[in-house]
């Protein structure tokens, strides 16, 4: 019997995720034609194949979507027996605060690999769609560190990625165009209610609040049903928003922001530099890096 190597099965997953060659090469670091390589290193070894090929992209076969369930799985208990190894005397609590659009999408698989790397770490996480708040959290000591989005070129705090606000309505609703304006936002304290609100007062546009929510699941549902229009970074789009490009005053842009407390342990440490390496960050600083402010890791007094 055969064995299939780590690395081929670990690239596997990323395809299986995006079904995009050229983003899974992206997030790997690797060329595309070097995933190619791979998967079909891979397809040679299960004597299947795994990938169907065409004009949208790809998509997996029944023979990817099994591999893909065991594929996971293996590397899960690879990932969590290498750690029990390696970081075993990397424990101690980790206290991460940040926006439920980032815990729920972009931070998904790099909390999950820096649970199972350090089985010892005592992960805590708090979500908040307060970024004032949070850091008011790390600033008395009850946060370690916060990955936040700031006002464009803000002071403190690591510079990760730059996006822009857009308003957002469905597919099938008209919303954009009802007088006053409907909103459907966060509670009050969020950047993004705070932004939409400065806009269209600057133009003297009429609006209301018509749905607010504590969570970014509850604000979509809204979007989608038509209650109103939200407000959300272009980059965390879902495919069944448009995105209201006129009639609407601009939104500004934004820089996902990583603070980190003066004094941490060895395991926040390596959470935080587990999110700054992080292909999809490290991909936005190579692509545009004089546009995003790279600060060391905050002081956060901003000193």
């Amino acid at each position: 019997m055969r064995d299939l190597p780590i690395t081929l099965l670990r690239t596997f997953v990323v395809v299986a995720e995006t079904l995009n060659l050229t983003v899974a090469a992206g997030r790997l670091h690797k060329a595309p034609s070097t995933i190619s390589m791979q998967l079909s290193r891979l397809e040679a070894l299960v004597t299947a194949p795994l990938l169907e090929r065409g004009q949208y992209g790809v998509r997996l076969t029944p023979a990817g979507e099994l591999l893909r369930a065991h594929a996971q799985q293996l590397l899960n208990l690879h990932d969590r027996i290498l750690g029990s190894f390696q970081n075993a005397d990397i424990n101690g609590k980790v206290r991460f605060g940040t926006h439920d659009q980032y815990a729920t999408r972009s931070l998904t698989p790099l909390l999950e690999a820096f649970v199972l790397n350090y089985p010892e770490a005592r992960l805590e996480v708090f979500c908040d769609h307060r970024p004032h708040y949070l850091l008011s959290l790390l600033r008395e000591g009850k946060l370690d560190l916060a990955l936040i989005e700031m006002p464009v070129l803000s002071d403190g705090g690591q510079r990760l990625d730059r996006d822009e606000l857009v308003w957002v309505r469905s597919q099938t609703h008209m919303t954009h165009l009802r007088d006053p304006l409907p909103l459907a936002v966060f509670v009050d304290g969020c950047y993004h209610r705070d932004s939409a609100c400065q806009a269209l007062e600057k133009v003297e546009l009429p609006y209301r609040i018509a749905f607010t929510s504590q969570s970014r699941a509850g604000v979509l549902a809204a979007v989608r049903a038509g209650i109103g229009v939200g407000v959300i970074p272009r980059k965390t789009l879902e495919q069944d928003m448009v995105v209201v490009e006129q009639g609407l005053p601009p939104l500004p842009k934004t820089d996902t922001t990583l603070f980190v407390a003066d004094q941490v342990n060895e395991a926040t440490a390596r959470l935080a530099q587990t999110i700054e390496q992080s292909p999809q960050f490290i991909r936005t600083r190579m692509e545009r890096p004089h546009a995003l402010a790279t600060v060391e890791l905050a002081t956060v007094s901003g000193e």
